[in-house]
């Protein structure tokens, strides 16, 4: 059996895998990060998720502790889901700091829009300074982290090595003008 070098749907699985791990692992980093906040701060954890869940579906968690279980299966499933898009970003070429940003982009800007639309948080134009700038904070180490990890695990694929060679070959071609010129 032969396989074809050119393999889009391959290259989509791939990026999809690998996705999924950078956003399981920037999901770990992002709790790691609210909770060392929480513990300076002393502030509660966010219902945000259960609130949105309770909007979209019309059900509610029958007591507490069912709250804060739900709180962090769907915590955990929506940031490891949303590395898929770091792995979409990267089928683009694109990556390091502006996929980052791009990611980062992404998802706070989606957070930004649906938290409010689903009464699970305040606007931004109606929120404090300073917890715009928590907020912000644990989004970027989620998008830093699953930028790094998605590149790391993207590292020496072919699309990269063929991005290298066309980096050389234009290389070459500048280096011949230049001194033709």
């Amino acid at each position: 059996m032969k396989l074809h070098e050119n393999n889009a749907l391959g290259e989509l699985g791939s990026a999809i895998g690998k996705g999924l791990l950078a956003g399981l692992a920037a999901t770990a980093a992002m709790t790691l990060s609210q909770t060392i906040e929480m513990k300076f701060t002393k502030r509660e954890p966010s219902d945000a998720t259960v609130t949105v869940a309770e909007d979209v579906t019309g059900a509610k968690p029958a007591t507490d502790e069912d709250k804060q279980k739900l709180s962090q299966e769907i915590h955990w499933s929506y940031g490891t889901a949303w590395g898929v898009a770091r792995g979409i970003i990267g089928l683009t070429g694109l990556k390091g700091w502006p996929a980052t940003l791009v990611h980062f982009g992404a998802v706070w800007g989606t957070a930004l829009v649906m938290l409010p639309k689903h009464d699970a948080a305040k606007p931004i134009t109606e929120q404090e300074p300073k917890a715009i700038a928590i907020d912000a904070l644990h989004h970027a180490v989620y998008a830093v982290t699953a930028g790094l990890v998605y590149d790391a695990l993207d590292a020496g694929s072919r699309r990269e090595r063929k991005l290298h060679k066309m980096a050389r070959n234009l290389n070459k071609l500048v280096q011949r003008y230049r001194y033709v010129a």
